[in-house]
């Protein structure tokens, strides 16, 4: 009988350690979902933080600056003044935007025809530029789809710890608060995946727009500068 006994409290001790190795397992689970979701919320700012910034150096302040920087240049190569015209571009005001840097390149390659020139623009506009903007805006949107993934990995543990729970409550009872806190990890894990989510998803529309609106923006410029510089051209050929 003693032995008996003793066999039954060593098994009831092995399934009490076994359970507190679940339980502390799924504690670490737990935290790293809680970990994962801050990260989400974190690298989501902060790219679309640099996206914001780096859109705005690269764009004009409004139309108005940009037709005034395109009139500027206009003037300069109405007047063959090519090294008053990369001059301009190079001010510490200009040498940081997409267009200026673009009309750089098209002075110094101004001995090419005009169609090798405009479609090296966009080669180096697609390279230089826009690259760097779709490659922090994929972050962004990495951001949107895992931060709920997580909160939804949240929600079916916390679910799966309730219910292993209730269906233990008949050999070991189960206390309320227990599963109360189980369904308020799936429920918060849940809330804090689509709170993350849904700010970044109106920040990703955004930055969409501003890109966009500068592509936009460096299309209708080139335009008139290549204009101005194949005339620059054709007057001095006429000259030598």
């Amino acid at each position: 009988m003693n032995l008996l006994q003793n066999g039954a409290g060593l098994v009831f001790m092995l399934a009490q350690e076994k359970k507190a190795e679940a339980s502390f397992v799924m504690k670490m689970v737990e935290q790293s979902i809680w970990l994962g979701i801050g990260a989400c919320a974190l690298l989501g700012l902060f790219c679309g933080y640099l996206l914001f910034r780096r859109i705005k150096q690269k764009s004009f302040p409004g139309a108005e600056a940009e037709q005034a920087f395109l009139n500027d240049l206009g003037e300069c190569l109405d007047r063959n003044d090519f090294d008053g015209a990369l001059a301009l571009c190079d001010t510490p005001a200009l040498w940081n935007r997409a267009l200026p840097q673009l009309a750089t390149l098209a002075v110094q390659h101004r001995d090419r025809p005009i169609g090798k020139i405009r479609q090296m623009l966009m080669e180096r506009f697609e390279r230089d530029i826009m690259t760097g903007l779709d490659r922090l805006n994929s972050w962004v949107s990495t951001s949107i789809k895992t931060a709920p993934q997580l909160g939804l990995l949240g929600t079916v543990l916390g679910m799966i710890n309730a219910f292993a729970k209730i269906a233990g409550a008949a050999s070991s009872g189960v206390e309320p608060k227990e599963l109360a806190a189980d369904i308020s990890f799936a429920l918060f894990t849940t809330a804090a995946g689509m709170a993350i989510s849904i700010p970044l998803i109106v920040m990703n529309t955004a930055a969409q727009n501003r890109i966009n609106g500068l592509q936009e923006s460096v299309d209708e410029g080139l335009g008139p500068l290549l204009e101005d510089l194949a005339a620059a051209r054709q007057r001095t050929g006429a000259k030598s």
